[in-house]
């Protein structure tokens, strides 16, 4: 893909994982209104979070362990940043409504976390799982609880070249602003201190290596 002028090589580097975000969302069958609960506030947490917001989402919330990456998460457009320690069922019905969220989408692989989904999720929606638990990892999930409440659980991770070249027309015409998630910009010789902060997590997002410095 070429980038059209309007995009820096620095905002070409969210096209991929957009491109993900996008198929993921299509696939969880995403429409306007719908309420959104987003788990775990990362760069593909952020990234939800926008793109909910420019397809017409109503509500959404973030949910994060780290209080850093709830106030990045309120930046990008969530309405609502709920610690993971909170009860977030009781939450979510007092400010929404009184009901659940239509989609829950899981950005992170804790256990912890795909037990939220299905306490969070309101009948008739769908959890998107958009991060893996490790290989050796077992997830329960009760099918009666499932089938009774009618969700759907779907899984997704990759993204094709149409959505590649539509995350790029987003970022040009600036309704994903993915410059505003670059909170680190590193020289070729400190590469292994951005894997570090990337690994740590604690106040960084997106972290770019520019090689000519």
């Amino acid at each position: 893909f070429i980038l059209p002028e309007e995009v820096s090589y620095e905002e070409g580097t969210f096209a991929e994982p957009l491109a993900c975000t996008l198929l993921g969302q299509r696939k969880a069958g995403l429409q306007p209104g719908h309420s959104v609960l987003v788990i775990g506030s990362g760069i593909s947490g952020l990234l939800h979070i926008q793109l909910a917001r420019a397809l017409g989402a109503g509500s959404i919330f973030a949910v994060d362990i780290s209080e850093y990456r709830l106030k990045i998460a309120r930046q990008a457009g969530a309405d609502c940043a709920i610690h993971a320690k909170e009860n977030v069922p009781d939450y979510l019905r007092k400010n929404n409504n009184g009901r659940l969220a239509d989609i829950v989408i899981v950005c992170t692989g804790a256990t912890p976390a795909v037990q939220q989904a299905f306490n969070t999720v309101d009948r008739g929606g769908t959890i998107l799982f958009f991060a893996p638990s490790e290989p050796n990892v077992a997830t329960p999930m009760n099918l009666w609880d499932l089938w009774r409440n009618c969700n759907s659980v779907i899984m997704s991770y990759a993204g094709p070249p149409d959505d590649t070249a539509r995350s790029i027309e987003l970022i040009r015409a600036g309704r994903v602003k993915v410059k505003e998630l670059i909170t680190h910009r590193l020289g070729l010789a400190e590469t292994a201190l951005g894997f570090k902060m990337v690994a740590d997590a604690k106040e960084s997002i997106k972290v770019i290596i520019e090689p000519h410095k």
